[in-house]
């Protein structure tokens, strides 16, 4: 497949251009000629050396992760910057990033992917960042307690090892819950607006704690990473879908946080 029509598919579908102005990522191809003919895709929830190494390793011909190495541009290539950078070009190994749109996009995203392990019906967006949004809420089919919303989570995601921890401040029973996979604990006050029971996000600020406390909902921290493994694993499938003869990798390297 074209390098072009790739990484143009990919835009279209996750509507980048609409978070332009809202996410600090560059999405979108990051590090790539302008031409080029790809067979092999590796997809990776970080675009950091050890799933750059992998990916080469494998003979993808491009890399499409979550995180990438540019937030709002690259002043010097000297450091980290160039560890990360230099092997991409010595590779012949392109870099394509989707941010926020792939945590918000209702199908394919972090959230819904999140949101598919809870069984959660009747969903909607959430986590509203400008016009756009960057999570989902649903209804829990089988209510849950909050230390059974917790173990369901643990039994699925790539915690390396780390269990998920509850903040148990909310009603014992949960039925609506909000996600902002990552770092999702500032849409706190938004979801106590919502009436929810319970808001499921990665990692937390210590001030959450309290804010949990003192509004009566339950914050489950699931782990940033953890929570932002399903949207590139739904690009892959979707890769897949495109065409037969395009190979697909899936490079996991949970870091427990």
């Amino acid at each position: 497949m074209d390098l072009a029509e790739f990484t143009d598919r990919l835009d279209a579908e996750l509507r980048h251009d609409d978070y332009a102005d809202l996410d600090a990522s560059e999405n979108g191809l990051q590090v790539g000629p302008d031409r080029a003919e790809i067979d092999h895709v590796a997809f990776a929830v970080d675009g950091v050396r050890e799933t750059v190494d992998r990916a080469v390793e494998a003979g993808a011909d491009a890399l499409v992760v979550h995180h990438g190495i540019s937030w709002g541009g690259i002043d010097r290539v000297t450091g980290r910057t160039y560890d990360r950078i230099a092997p991409l070009i010595e590779n012949d190994l392109a870099l394509y990033v989707s941010h926020l749109p792939l945590d918000g996009h209702q199908d394919l995203g972090n959230a819904a992917g999140v949101a598919d392990v809870l069984d959660l019906a009747d969903r909607a967006p959430f986590g509203e960042l400008g016009p756009e949004y960057i999570g989902q809420r649903g209804t829990a089919t089988e209510p849950y307690a909050p230390d059974g919303l917790r173990d369901r989570l643990d039994s699925t995601l790539e915690t390396g090892g780390q269990a998920a921890r509850v903040l148990d401040f909310g009603p014992d029973e949960i039925e609506d819950v909000a996600i902002v996979t990552g770092s999702g604990a500032d849409w706190l006050d938004e979801a106590v607006a919502a009436d929810v029971d319970a808001l499921v996000t990665g990692e937390g600020k210590q001030k959450v704690y309290h804010e949990a406390q003192e509004a009566d909902i339950n914050v489950v921290l699931a782990g940033h990473y953890a929570t932002e493994t399903f949207g590139v694993r739904s690009l892959q499938e979707l890769v897949a879908e495109w065409d037969d003869d395009l190979e697909t990798t899936y490079i996991e390297v949970p870091t427990g946080l």
